[in-house]
């Protein structure tokens, strides 16, 4: 696994910021779904199907998060199971993916209800017995919500049928599509649903590629000023930028340690312009025929430097 992938998998497995992710995506940012009832899931899915050589075909693949969420809302108790595929770069193939993982979680749903119904026997008619399923019997749902970690705008496909070529329209209603529910940074137009530190992460990533956009979302947004550690490495990483983590504090002041660097890179850039104006100088006075000690002397630099810029 990737340092991308491991980081993205344990920063959003925490309770707190996958509610926060799962109340943006599916409900406009209302705090429905709550930390405490969330409950983590075996991320293996093992789908078992009879072949044709009357052998079981065990398919086992890993999802990145898989969570129980017990919802309460309109007055009715809901469990729905919620799954996130976190992505870096962008997956030109997520559809096909994502279906996969949400058919193997029915798959499996249906593989323990028949497993149930063997023990007990309690199956009422030959169609229930082979089916494994009975009238009564419901499914779980199972939603899959791809989070896009990339500061790229995303080009790639969202529903199944985006990946087809041409198709004859008079059959199109007869193949089943599939759409994936993709949360890109670049796409969020309010980040005041967040209630999480994500927020500050998401507003990062889509700021990422202009220095200046950047550089007002941390002067503007008073809550880059205590932002947890754990938020920042993940920006650093995600989006590139270098914002010193002092290991003993738990909150860093993004805001401060973003303009410490800025101060530091114009230090450095002004050094830069002094050597690159000392080396033309010193190659001017070499051509005139001074010393190496009076060309030091001149420059201001030591003469073990100046005779490395004149051999070079």
């Amino acid at each position: 696994m990737s340092a991308k992938d491991s980081m993205a998998k344990e920063y959003f497995a925490d309770n707190a910021r996958f509610a926060d992710l799962c109340n943006n995506i599916l409900y406009g940012g209302r705090e429905v779904i709550l930390p405490e009832d969330l409950k983590e899931r075996d991320t293996t899915e093992v789908l078992t199907a009879l072949g044709l050589d009357k052998k079981t075909i065990a398919v086992q693949k890993l999802r990145d998060i898989f969570k129980n969420a017990s919802i309460k809302y309109t007055g009715k108790s809901y469990v729905v199971l919620i799954g996130v595929e976190n992505q870096s770069d962008i997956h030109y193939s997520i559809p096909v993916k994502n279906m996969f993982y949400d058919v193997m979680a029915y798959g499996n749903q249906v593989k323990e209800t028949a497993k149930k119904h063997r023990k007990e026997k309690d199956t009422a008619t030959s169609d229930e017995f082979l089916s494994g399923f009975t009238k009564t019997d419901k499914l779980i749902p199972v939603i899959t919500i791809t989070v896009y970690l990339g500061i790229k705008e995303w080009d790639g496909p969202r529903k199944l049928s985006d990946m087809f070529g041409d198709v004859d329209e008079e059959l199109l209603p007869f193949i089943p599509d599939y759409r994936i529910n993709l949360l890109a940074p670049r796409e969020i137009t309010d980040f005041t649903g967040f209630r999480t530190s994500i927020r500050q992460l998401f507003e990062v990533l889509q700021n990422a590629y202009d220095k200046e956009k950047m550089q007002e979302v941390l002067q503007n947004d008073e809550k880059f000023s205590k932002v947890d550690r754990e938020t920042v490495e993940a920006i650093n990483l995600f989006a590139g930028t270098d914002i010193d983590i002092d290991e003993k504090e738990e909150v860093i002041d993004m805001c401060k340690a973003w303009e410490d660097q800025k101060n530091e890179g114009r230090k450095l850039g002004r050094e830069e312009g002094r050597i690159r104006q000392a080396k033309v100088t010193a190659l001017k006075l070499q051509k005139k025929g001074y010393s190496i000690e009076d060309i030091a002397e001149c420059v201001d630099f030591d003469e073990e430097t100046v005779k490395k810029w004149l051999v070079s």
